[in-house]
């Protein structure tokens, strides 16, 4: 029997917040089934900037709301449709967009509301439920009930289990790399905040990443984005085996501060990510493979006076691969102006994250919509109108 690769992790619980000790990527989970079509869910953990990643330049709020942050075409945005842009950090998966393999859902969320925390958010968009404490299971594992002729691998209990999506009755097999410990970004950006009045841990940190940044700078970004590479290509090639549908994170985007700095080191990964796995798994299996990166919850609309954002509600999702309908803009833009913000400062939420799975299971797998709004995604109501239910 082959050994799996190994990843360790270690969580730091400080203030009621946990800092995980990690690389930014955490275990690949697998799941085995009959046919060709491929289904691989991103969980992007700290919560995405979607208004940084795709942005509506077209909407005259977004210099004045953001005077630090957004980009026009003439600052080097690349213009998709002539309202919205792609931040040039992810220039690399334009010739997807060209090819018709990638888009982007705008104004999603999970039905989680005013809270804001990482963990409850995660928890929403895991589990797949309306509200929190109503089961322990993700939604990628109870899809596997559903999915006509689906069956679990065998459960590999490495140093860390599955990720929540993928806890649950059905048996999926644990994979992961190994990679060197280190903390995400917005991660060290959180303890130097909570202990920036502790002069002892404020020099020793200092120093630290004072060493981190003379490494990064032999290395790059190339160094960076290893992580994402090194499990996009165990994806694709377990894709090209017996597994039909991977998991994986990435970490990284929690940009309270400096996000100009912050953003593009997590977006990178992403992108990396999403290009290495149609290097290796090829035209024939990437062209009926779907990718689907979603995040807890956005950011706020405004940029805070640490020239960041802070935890929202409307965000972003990106769909990737051959079998999914691109080379658009989905969503119904909700706009930007006076009196069309959620609250007064997040993105409004005019779709559900939950829908945007639904259509990608139901797309790949053929599952019924009973079975998705029953079984998967308890309470969630679908469009059958939707054009991500159409090639």
């Amino acid at each position: 029997m082959e050994q799996p690769f190994t990843l360790t992790r270690r969580s730091l619980l400080i203030g009621g917040c946990c800092a995980a000790a990690a690389p930014l990527l955490t275990p690949v989970t697998f799941a085995a089934m009959p046919g060709d079509n491929r289904f691989v869910t991103i969980v992007l953990r700290g919560a995405m900037d979607g208004l940084d990643l795709v942005q509506p330049h077209g909407d005259p709020a977004l210099k004045q709301l953001r005077p630090d942050l957004a980009l026009s075409p003439d600052d080097g945005l690349i213009d998709l449709d002539g309202f919205f842009g792609l931040n040039p950090v992810a220039s690399d998966l334009m010739p997807l967009w060209k090819a018709g393999e990638l888009s982007f859902v705008h104004a999603v969320s999970t039905p989680y509301r005013d809270a804001r925390s990482h963990f409850d958010g995660q928890d929403m968009l895991e589990t797949g439920e309306e509200t929190l404490g109503g089961t322990t299971s993700g939604w990628l594992n109870r899809s596997l009930s559903v999915i006509p002729g689906a069956t679990g691998g065998l459960a590999i209990d490495v140093n860390m289990s599955s990720d929540l999506i993928l806890n649950g009755p059905n048996p999926v097999s644990i994979w992961s790399t190994r990679s060197d410990l280190a903390i995400a970004d917005d991660e060290l950006q959180f303890l130097k905040r909570l202990y920036q009045n502790d002069p002892a841990f404020a020099a020793a940190i200092t120093e630290a990443t004072r060493t981190d940044a003379t490494t990064d700078s032999l290395y790059g970004d190339a160094r960076r984005a290893g992580g994402a590479v090194e499990v996009a290509k165990l994806v694709g090639a377990m894709l090209l085996k017996e597994y039909r549908i991977s998991n994986f994170s990435i970490n990284g985007w929690d940009t309270h501060v400096g996000q100009k700095v912050q953003f593009p080191r997590a977006a990178r990964q992403l992108v990396r990510a999403i290009v290495t796995l149609k290097e290796t798994l090829g035209e024939a299996a990437w062209n009926k493979t779907a990718v689907l990166a979603m995040t807890e919850f956005g950011r706020t609309v405004r940029q805070n006076g640490s020239k960041g954002t802070d935890h929202g509600t409307g965000g972003c999702c990106i769909l990737a691969g051959g079998a999914v309908n691109g080379g658009k803009v989905f969503g119904k833009w909700p706009g930007l102006g006076p009196g069309k913000l959620l609250d007064d400062r997040d993105l409004m939420p005019t779709g559900d994250v939950r829908a945007v799975a639904a259509a990608m299971l139901y797309r790949q797998f053929g599952v019924r919509e009973s079975d998705l709004t029953g079984t998967v995604f308890p309470g969630l109501t679908l469009d059958r109108n939707s054009p991500l239910l159409r090639s």
